[in-house]
Protein backbone atom coordinates (compact mmCIF):
# COMPACT_ATOMS: atom_id res chain seq x y z
CA UNK A 1 0.00 0.00 0.00
CA UNK A 2 0.95 3.06 -0.81
CA UNK A 3 0.00 6.09 1.94
CA UNK A 4 -2.76 7.96 -0.71
CA UNK A 5 -4.27 4.51 -0.03
CA UNK A 6 -3.83 4.47 3.55
CA UNK A 7 -6.27 5.30 6.13
CA UNK A 8 -4.93 7.92 8.33
CA UNK A 9 -5.70 7.67 11.93
CA UNK A 10 -5.07 10.22 14.50
CA UNK A 11 -4.11 9.02 18.16
CA UNK A 12 -4.11 11.55 21.14
CA UNK A 13 -2.73 10.57 24.57
CA UNK A 14 0.04 8.44 22.34
CA UNK A 15 2.11 9.15 25.32
CA UNK A 16 0.03 7.92 27.94
CA UNK A 17 -0.72 4.57 29.59
CA UNK A 18 -3.20 3.13 26.87
CA UNK A 19 -1.91 5.59 24.29
CA UNK A 20 1.01 4.22 24.60
CA UNK A 21 -0.03 0.55 23.81
CA UNK A 22 -2.58 1.66 21.15
CA UNK A 23 0.75 2.83 19.15
CA UNK A 24 2.54 0.03 19.54
CA UNK A 25 0.09 -2.17 18.08
CA UNK A 26 -1.25 0.15 15.32
CA UNK A 27 2.32 0.34 13.85
CA UNK A 28 2.61 -2.95 13.96
CA UNK A 29 -0.24 -2.50 11.58
CA UNK A 30 1.86 0.23 9.58
CA UNK A 31 1.64 -1.74 6.46
CA UNK A 32 -2.36 -0.72 6.31
CA UNK A 33 -2.36 2.84 7.99
CA UNK A 34 -0.89 6.16 8.17
CA UNK A 35 -0.45 7.00 12.06
CA UNK A 36 -0.71 10.52 13.22
CA UNK A 37 0.23 10.98 16.73
CA UNK A 38 -1.27 14.44 18.79
CA UNK A 39 0.41 15.21 22.43
CA UNK A 40 2.13 17.70 24.31
CA UNK A 41 5.59 18.13 24.04
CA UNK A 42 7.86 17.20 26.88
CA UNK A 43 10.86 14.60 27.46
CA UNK A 44 8.44 11.40 27.60
CA UNK A 45 6.63 11.81 24.66
CA UNK A 46 9.75 13.36 22.30
CA UNK A 47 11.57 10.17 23.69
CA UNK A 48 8.89 7.35 22.78
CA UNK A 49 8.15 8.98 19.23
CA UNK A 50 11.64 8.57 18.62
CA UNK A 51 11.86 5.31 18.69
CA UNK A 52 8.82 4.96 16.11
CA UNK A 53 10.55 8.01 13.70
CA UNK A 54 9.94 7.76 9.98
CA UNK A 55 7.04 5.35 10.62
CA UNK A 56 4.61 7.71 12.34
CA UNK A 57 3.42 11.79 11.92
CA UNK A 58 3.97 13.41 14.73
CA UNK A 59 2.48 16.72 16.15
CA UNK A 60 2.49 18.24 19.59
CA UNK A 61 -0.32 20.58 20.34
CA UNK A 62 -2.19 21.56 23.43
CA UNK A 63 -6.05 20.37 22.94
CA UNK A 64 -7.49 23.21 25.22
CA UNK A 65 -5.92 25.33 22.15
CA UNK A 66 -8.47 25.43 19.63
CA UNK A 67 -5.38 26.47 17.09
CA UNK A 68 -2.96 23.96 17.89
CA UNK A 69 -5.21 21.41 16.12
CA UNK A 70 -5.59 22.31 12.99
CA UNK A 71 -3.03 20.64 10.93
CA UNK A 72 -3.08 17.63 13.13
CA UNK A 73 -7.00 16.95 11.96
CA UNK A 74 -7.15 17.43 8.37
CA UNK A 75 -7.64 14.64 5.99
CA UNK A 76 -8.18 12.12 9.37
CA UNK A 77 -10.62 8.89 8.45
CA UNK A 78 -10.41 7.70 12.26
CA UNK A 79 -9.50 8.92 15.78
CA UNK A 80 -8.73 7.25 18.51
CA UNK A 81 -9.28 9.95 21.60
CA UNK A 82 -7.41 8.22 25.03
CA UNK A 83 -5.80 12.15 25.95
CA UNK A 84 -7.11 12.75 29.34
CA UNK A 85 -6.29 13.78 33.25
CA UNK A 86 -7.32 10.98 35.37
CA UNK A 87 -6.94 10.00 39.11
CA UNK A 88 -4.98 10.78 41.13
CA UNK A 89 -4.11 14.09 39.70
CA UNK A 90 -7.51 14.51 37.52
CA UNK A 91 -8.54 15.15 41.89
CA UNK A 92 -5.52 17.84 42.58
CA UNK A 93 -6.04 19.46 39.36
CA UNK A 94 -9.58 20.25 38.84
CA UNK A 95 -9.83 23.36 36.64
CA UNK A 96 -6.67 21.15 34.26
CA UNK A 97 -8.96 18.32 33.97
CA UNK A 98 -11.91 20.60 32.78
CA UNK A 99 -9.62 22.11 30.17
CA UNK A 100 -8.19 18.69 28.79
CA UNK A 101 -11.04 16.43 29.52
CA UNK A 102 -13.88 18.74 28.22
CA UNK A 103 -12.62 21.61 26.46
CA UNK A 104 -9.53 19.45 24.58
CA UNK A 105 -12.63 16.91 23.58
CA UNK A 106 -14.74 19.73 22.59
CA UNK A 107 -11.83 21.55 20.77
CA UNK A 108 -10.96 18.22 19.22
CA UNK A 109 -14.41 17.51 17.59
CA UNK A 110 -15.24 21.22 16.51
CA UNK A 111 -11.42 20.63 14.55
CA UNK A 112 -12.46 17.15 12.70
CA UNK A 113 -15.74 18.46 11.91
CA UNK A 114 -14.49 21.26 10.25
CA UNK A 115 -11.51 19.66 8.49
CA UNK A 116 -12.50 15.73 8.01
CA UNK A 117 -15.86 15.76 8.62
CA UNK A 118 -15.95 11.96 7.18
CA UNK A 119 -13.58 10.94 10.49
CA UNK A 120 -14.79 8.42 12.85
CA UNK A 121 -13.98 8.84 16.43
CA UNK A 122 -13.79 6.17 19.11
CA UNK A 123 -13.52 7.90 22.97
CA UNK A 124 -12.42 6.39 26.04
CA UNK A 125 -14.64 7.02 29.09
CA UNK A 126 -14.99 5.80 32.24
CA UNK A 127 -16.81 3.37 35.41
CA UNK A 128 -16.50 6.77 37.23
CA UNK A 129 -19.51 7.99 35.33
CA UNK A 130 -21.83 5.36 37.03
CA UNK A 131 -20.76 6.60 40.56
CA UNK A 132 -20.63 4.36 43.93
CA UNK A 133 -22.14 0.95 43.24
CA UNK A 134 -20.83 -1.22 45.95
CA UNK A 135 -24.73 -1.93 46.76
CA UNK A 136 -25.48 -2.44 43.21
CA UNK A 137 -22.31 -4.23 41.52
CA UNK A 138 -24.08 -4.77 38.44
CA UNK A 139 -23.77 -2.25 35.88
CA UNK A 140 -24.91 -1.52 32.27
CA UNK A 141 -24.86 1.07 29.94
CA UNK A 142 -28.53 1.83 30.14
CA UNK A 143 -27.97 2.97 33.98
CA UNK A 144 -28.42 6.27 35.02
CA UNK A 145 -24.73 8.10 35.32
CA UNK A 146 -24.24 9.12 38.74
CA UNK A 147 -21.02 10.50 39.88
CA UNK A 148 -19.86 9.91 43.69
CA UNK A 149 -20.20 13.27 45.46
CA UNK A 150 -17.36 15.59 44.94
CA UNK A 151 -16.19 13.23 41.81
CA UNK A 152 -14.71 16.08 39.05
CA UNK A 153 -13.38 13.35 36.92
CA UNK A 154 -16.22 11.48 36.56
CA UNK A 155 -17.73 14.73 35.77
CA UNK A 156 -15.81 15.68 33.42
CA UNK A 157 -16.40 11.91 31.17
CA UNK A 158 -20.18 12.79 31.56
CA UNK A 159 -19.62 16.58 30.15
CA UNK A 160 -17.03 14.70 27.51
CA UNK A 161 -19.71 11.70 26.65
CA UNK A 162 -22.35 14.77 26.23
CA UNK A 163 -19.73 16.83 23.84
CA UNK A 164 -18.94 13.61 21.46
CA UNK A 165 -22.74 12.49 21.31
CA UNK A 166 -23.91 15.56 20.14
CA UNK A 167 -21.45 16.12 17.27
CA UNK A 168 -21.81 15.43 13.39
CA UNK A 169 -18.84 12.92 13.50
CA UNK A 170 -19.47 9.46 13.10
CA UNK A 171 -19.02 8.01 17.15
CA UNK A 172 -18.33 5.45 19.38
CA UNK A 173 -17.44 5.63 23.27
CA UNK A 174 -16.37 2.88 25.10
CA UNK A 175 -16.84 2.95 29.32
CA UNK A 176 -13.76 1.67 30.41
CA UNK A 177 -13.57 -0.52 33.66
CA UNK A 178 -10.49 -0.56 36.13
CA UNK A 179 -7.30 -0.44 33.59
CA UNK A 180 -4.37 -2.76 34.90
CA UNK A 181 -0.77 -2.94 33.62
CA UNK A 182 2.49 -2.92 34.78
CA UNK A 183 3.91 0.31 36.05
CA UNK A 184 0.12 2.28 35.45
CA UNK A 185 -0.81 2.94 38.93
CA UNK A 186 1.22 4.82 41.41
CA UNK A 187 0.51 3.93 45.24
CA UNK A 188 -1.51 7.22 46.03
CA UNK A 189 -3.57 8.07 49.12
CA UNK A 190 -6.70 6.99 46.63
CA UNK A 191 -5.54 3.25 47.44
CA UNK A 192 -7.60 3.63 50.40
CA UNK A 193 -10.94 5.85 48.83
CA UNK A 194 -12.08 2.53 47.36
CA UNK A 195 -14.52 0.25 50.01
CA UNK A 196 -12.48 -3.24 50.38
CA UNK A 197 -15.87 -5.10 49.53
CA UNK A 198 -15.88 -3.15 46.28
CA UNK A 199 -17.05 -5.74 43.35
CA UNK A 200 -14.22 -4.80 40.84
CA UNK A 201 -13.45 -5.84 36.65
CA UNK A 202 -10.34 -5.22 35.21
CA UNK A 203 -8.82 -4.76 31.86
CA UNK A 204 -5.30 -5.08 31.22
CA UNK A 205 -3.90 -2.53 28.88
CA UNK A 206 -3.23 -5.51 25.78
CA UNK A 207 -7.07 -5.82 26.06
CA UNK A 208 -8.38 -2.55 26.40
CA UNK A 209 -6.12 -0.96 23.35
CA UNK A 210 -6.73 -4.54 21.44
CA UNK A 211 -10.17 -3.08 21.53
CA UNK A 212 -9.54 0.29 20.65
CA UNK A 213 -7.36 -0.63 17.66
CA UNK A 214 -10.18 -3.43 16.62
CA UNK A 215 -12.56 -1.10 16.47
CA UNK A 216 -11.29 0.49 12.95
CA UNK A 217 -12.72 -2.24 11.42
CA UNK A 218 -15.89 -2.30 12.45
CA UNK A 219 -17.27 0.71 11.85
CA UNK A 220 -21.04 -0.27 11.35
CA UNK A 221 -21.62 -2.35 14.68
CA UNK A 222 -20.20 0.83 16.92
CA UNK A 223 -21.95 3.61 14.96
CA UNK A 224 -22.87 6.27 17.76
CA UNK A 225 -22.98 3.65 20.59
CA UNK A 226 -21.98 3.06 23.75
CA UNK A 227 -20.17 -0.12 25.26
CA UNK A 228 -18.93 -0.72 28.37
CA UNK A 229 -15.30 -2.26 27.93
CA UNK A 230 -14.24 -4.35 30.37
CA UNK A 231 -12.20 -7.85 30.91
CA UNK A 232 -15.01 -9.97 31.44
CA UNK A 233 -16.01 -12.81 34.18
CA UNK A 234 -12.10 -14.14 34.25
CA UNK A 235 -11.02 -10.80 35.20
CA UNK A 236 -13.39 -10.39 37.98
CA UNK A 237 -12.57 -10.06 41.86
CA UNK A 238 -12.76 -7.56 45.09
CA UNK A 239 -11.08 -4.55 46.03
CA UNK A 240 -9.47 -6.57 49.19
CA UNK A 241 -8.88 -9.89 47.40
CA UNK A 242 -6.94 -7.47 44.29
CA UNK A 243 -5.13 -5.72 46.63
CA UNK A 244 -4.48 -8.06 49.15
CA UNK A 245 -2.72 -10.31 45.71
CA UNK A 246 -0.87 -7.30 44.92
CA UNK A 247 0.67 -6.74 48.32
CA UNK A 248 2.01 -10.37 48.37
CA UNK A 249 3.45 -10.00 44.83
CA UNK A 250 5.67 -6.70 46.15
CA UNK A 251 6.53 -8.68 49.50
CA UNK A 252 4.25 -6.27 51.50
CA UNK A 253 2.38 -9.34 53.27
CA UNK A 254 -0.80 -9.02 54.50
CA UNK A 255 -3.49 -6.39 54.06
CA UNK A 256 -3.36 -5.49 57.95
CA UNK A 257 -4.42 -2.04 58.06
CA UNK A 258 -6.69 -1.21 60.98
CA UNK A 259 -10.24 -0.25 60.92
CA UNK A 260 -11.25 2.67 58.65
CA UNK A 261 -8.23 2.95 57.07
CA UNK A 262 -10.48 2.12 54.19
CA UNK A 263 -13.08 4.31 52.68
CA UNK A 264 -16.70 2.09 53.43
CA UNK A 265 -18.89 4.53 50.51
CA UNK A 266 -18.62 7.44 47.80
CA UNK A 267 -15.91 5.55 45.32
CA UNK A 268 -16.95 3.51 42.15
CA UNK A 269 -16.14 0.25 40.31
CA UNK A 270 -18.45 -2.60 39.13
CA UNK A 271 -19.08 -5.51 37.04
CA UNK A 272 -19.99 -4.80 33.76
CA UNK A 273 -23.14 -7.05 33.08
CA UNK A 274 -23.78 -6.08 29.44
CA UNK A 275 -19.63 -6.11 29.08
CA UNK A 276 -20.03 -9.23 26.28
CA UNK A 277 -21.46 -7.12 24.01
CA UNK A 278 -18.22 -5.33 23.00
CA UNK A 279 -16.43 -8.45 23.31
CA UNK A 280 -19.13 -10.03 20.81
CA UNK A 281 -18.61 -7.62 18.24
CA UNK A 282 -14.12 -7.40 18.84
CA UNK A 283 -13.13 -10.25 19.77
CA UNK A 284 -10.63 -7.99 22.21
CA UNK A 285 -9.99 -10.42 25.16
CA UNK A 286 -7.03 -12.06 25.55
CA UNK A 287 -5.78 -11.73 28.94
CA UNK A 288 -7.73 -12.48 32.22
CA UNK A 289 -6.75 -11.70 35.89
CA UNK A 290 -4.37 -14.44 36.64
CA UNK A 291 -2.51 -13.24 33.23
CA UNK A 292 -2.18 -9.98 35.21
CA UNK A 293 -1.01 -10.76 38.13
CA UNK A 294 2.06 -12.80 36.08
CA UNK A 295 2.93 -10.15 34.42
CA UNK A 296 3.32 -8.20 37.85
CA UNK A 297 5.29 -11.02 39.45
CA UNK A 298 7.85 -11.19 36.56
CA UNK A 299 7.89 -7.69 36.35
CA UNK A 300 9.32 -7.25 40.03
CA UNK A 301 13.10 -8.22 40.81
CA UNK A 302 13.58 -10.81 43.56
CA UNK A 303 15.79 -8.31 45.55
CA UNK A 304 12.64 -5.52 45.25
CA UNK A 305 10.58 -8.09 46.70
CA UNK A 306 13.24 -9.38 48.98
CA UNK A 307 13.96 -5.56 50.82
CA UNK A 308 10.06 -4.63 50.37
CA UNK A 309 9.66 -7.73 52.92
CA UNK A 310 12.08 -6.21 55.84
CA UNK A 311 10.85 -3.09 55.48
CA UNK A 312 6.91 -4.22 55.35
CA UNK A 313 6.07 -2.41 58.73
CA UNK A 314 7.34 0.98 58.00
CA UNK A 315 6.16 0.88 54.41
CA UNK A 316 3.33 0.37 55.33
CA UNK A 317 3.08 2.68 58.12
CA UNK A 318 4.00 5.17 55.50
CA UNK A 319 0.77 4.33 53.49
CA UNK A 320 -1.52 4.34 55.89
CA UNK A 321 -0.22 8.23 57.12
CA UNK A 322 -1.68 8.80 53.27
CA UNK A 323 -5.14 8.12 54.37
CA UNK A 324 -7.81 10.43 54.05
CA UNK A 325 -10.27 7.91 55.98
CA UNK A 326 -8.68 6.75 58.46
CA UNK A 327 -7.47 10.64 59.37
CA UNK A 328 -11.41 11.84 58.94
CA UNK A 329 -11.66 9.04 60.84
CA UNK A 330 -8.87 9.07 64.20
CA UNK A 331 -9.50 13.12 64.21
CA UNK A 332 -13.87 12.32 64.43
CA UNK A 333 -13.61 15.14 61.57
CA UNK A 334 -17.41 14.69 60.96
CA UNK A 335 -17.36 17.00 57.62
CA UNK A 336 -14.68 14.93 56.16
CA UNK A 337 -16.32 10.56 57.41
CA UNK A 338 -19.39 12.02 55.69
CA UNK A 339 -16.92 11.61 52.12
CA UNK A 340 -16.46 8.05 53.45
CA UNK A 341 -18.09 6.38 55.99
Amino acid sequence: MNRQSKQTILLTGAAGNIGREVLRMLVAQGDRYHIRVLELKNARSMALFDKYRGRIEIYYADLSQLDQLQQATRGVDWCIHTASIIPPRAYEERELTYRVNVLGTANLIASLEKHSPKAFIIVTSSVAVYGDRLQRPNIRVTDQLQTSEGDNYGSSKIHMEQIVRSSKLGWTIFRLSAIMGVGNHKISKLIFHMPLDTQMEITTLGDTARALTLAIEHRSELERRIFNLGGGAACRTTYREFLSKNFELYGLGALDFPDKAFAERNYHCGLYADGDKLEEILGFRQDSLEDYYATVKASIPAYKRWGASLLKGEIKRRLLNRSEPYRAWVEQDEMRMEDFF
